[in-house]
């Protein structure tokens, strides 16, 4: 299974910066360690063009030349550097990388990515511009390019943060259907309308969250049932986590595990491409984030090798 990266590129954060940039090269590291069946590349860049598919251009303009205001920078959390463009690019192209890889191999993973709060005019929340978006619409081009079909794509957004951004660009869009099952107090406090919202109250264990999971899995294949879909991608956020600072909910780690379990198993039975993203994790213990995302790539490459068991027993016509 493949699995693209960007760790190498690291912000030059100010001293005491919350956000956890370290965990992506210690997730890289555990993998290449533990999952000696995922294939580890560098994430290629977004280019200009791939951008604006989802983006304003001169937003990206803006982000691209260092022109963005000050309060430009304060919303998406961080101050502009090169190593800034060069990280978000490479974030975004590691899930055009997944994505187009899942609709040949049935799945693959972006070991960062999900950065669902980036508006097509604007960054926040640590976001500077929205992966999944990006890539949505520019398999949707490819696909009609080589197949002339139209390509139907699902996002499942279990991130414990509202996809607001996500789901402000594909809000007049039907061939993409949003669904966000998030936290109803966390952030963003001004939430956008996805296709389906699922808000979650403080405190939300496994069973009260699997089983609303659930009921949103129904409804989405419903919606799906006339018109299928092609496409899935997935934001695994380790932050639904009990140990995490930013979540609020109280998930454990085999709860989390068992959430995986439930969308690959439903992509399976489908037989849906699935490009996979890890989106956020913010553990008061780092190193129990990284566990977490671990077993969700673990739980994703037996999805793969079950994947490919499939098309090695297709038979042969004669």
């Amino acid at each position: 299974m493949q699995a693209y990266y960007s760790d190498h590129f690291v912000l030059p954060l100010p001293q005491g910066h919350r956000f956890p940039m370290q965990k992506y090269r210690l997730l890289r590291e555990r993998v290449a360690t533990e999952l000696p069946g995922l294939r580890l590349q560098l994430a290629p860049e977004a280019s200009d063009g791939e951008l604006a598919l989802a983006h304003e251009p001169a937003y990206v303009c803006a982000v691209v030349e260092g022109c963005l205001s000050a309060a430009q920078q304060r919303e998406i959390g961080f101050p502009w550097s090169p190593q800034m463009v060069e990280r978000s690019r490479r974030s975004v192209g590691a899930t055009i990388a997944a994505a187009r890889t899942a609709l040949a191999e049935g799945v693959a993973a972006n070991l960062a990515g999900g950065t669902h709060h980036a508006y097509a005019d604007r960054g926040s929340g640590y976001c500077v511009f929205n992966d999944v978006a990006v890539a949505a619409r520019l398999m949707q081009a490819e696909w009609h390019r080589l197949h002339r079909q139209l390509l139907r794509v699902a996002v499942i957004d279990l991130d414990v943060h509202q996809g607001n951004g996500t789901a402000a660009i594909f809000r007049d869009d039907p061939t993409v259907f949003t669904l966000s099952v998030h936290g109803e107090r966390n952030f963003p406090f001004r939430k956008e309308a996805s296709d389906l919202d699922v808000e979650l109250p403080d405190g939300c264990g496994d069973d009260e969250y699997l089983q609303a999971l659930e009921r949103a899995m129904d409804a989405l294949w419903h919606h799906h049932r006339a018109q299928p879909c092609g496409l899935i991608f997935y934001l695994a956020g380790a932050d639904p986590y009990q140990g995490d600072r930013l979540g609020r909910l109280a998930l454990s780690a085999a709860g989390l595990a068992e959430r995986d379990r439930q969308v690959l198993a439903a992509a399976h039975e489908r037989r849906l491409p699935l490009a996979l993203s890890m989106a956020g994790g913010y553990g008061r213990n780092i190193d129990e984030t990284v566990a977490i995302q671990c077993r969700t790539l673990g739980l994703a490459l037996e999805h793969h090798q079950r994947w490919q068991q499939q098309i090695e027993h297709v038979p042969t016509p004669t």
